[in-house]
């Protein structure tokens, strides 16, 4: 079976007619770093590090049940970050909001030769055109996010100021 929406086609595959899968859309993004495990993994729990590439201060060192606050360069404030789990060089739990809906995301660390691979996944909203908007933004969000860190760990080149300023600007038309 499958639905259009705006354009878009979601299949909805039964199994014994008991099992729907895709009732739920999550972002996803992954790339590898010509960095050993152990300095990918630093790079991601401390904030001195992130914030080279990612965010513009965090309140402190993710770890297992700690709440943190993210800002970013491109927004006002601050944002809470709960850290659900932190398995040194494997994987990263944490828990953000959006627009009142708690997202999981799951960092995963695997060691390929000489350096690491990290696997993004953050879920989920449901299947609608909010849902789908907000699935494409994020897989373009940690897409970016890898991208940065990729630059900055390996060539020590800050990419994102001014990597967005377009998005905010009403004047800029595209």
């Amino acid at each position: 079976m499958a639905d259009i929406l705006n354009g878009a086609i979601f299949c909805k595959f039964e199994y014994n007619q008991h099992i729907t899968i895709m009732d739920a859309l999550i972002a996803k993004a992954a790339l590898q770093i010509n960095k050993p495990i152990d300095k990918v993994f630093e790079a991601v729990i401390n904030p001195n590090i992130m914030a080279n590439y990612f965010i513009s201060k965090g309140s402190g060192r993710m770890e297992q049940g700690q709440t943190l606050q993210w800002s970013f360069p491109e927004f006002e404030g601050s944002f809470p970050v709960r850290v659900g789990a932190v398995e040194p060089n494997q994987k990263i739990v944490f828990y953000w909001d959006h627009e009142g809906n708690e997202h999981e995301v799951t960092l995963i660390f695997k060691a390929y030769k000489q350096s690491t691979v990290i696997k993004i996944t953050e879920s989920s909203e449901p299947v609608t055109e909010g849902g789908l908007a907000w699935a494409i933004g994020n897989t373009e969000g940690w897409a970016g996010f890898l991208l940065c860190m990729k630059a900055w760990l390996e060539y020590g080149i800050h990419l994102r100021p001014g990597a967005y300023d377009w998005r905010f600007d009403a004047n800029a038309n595209i």
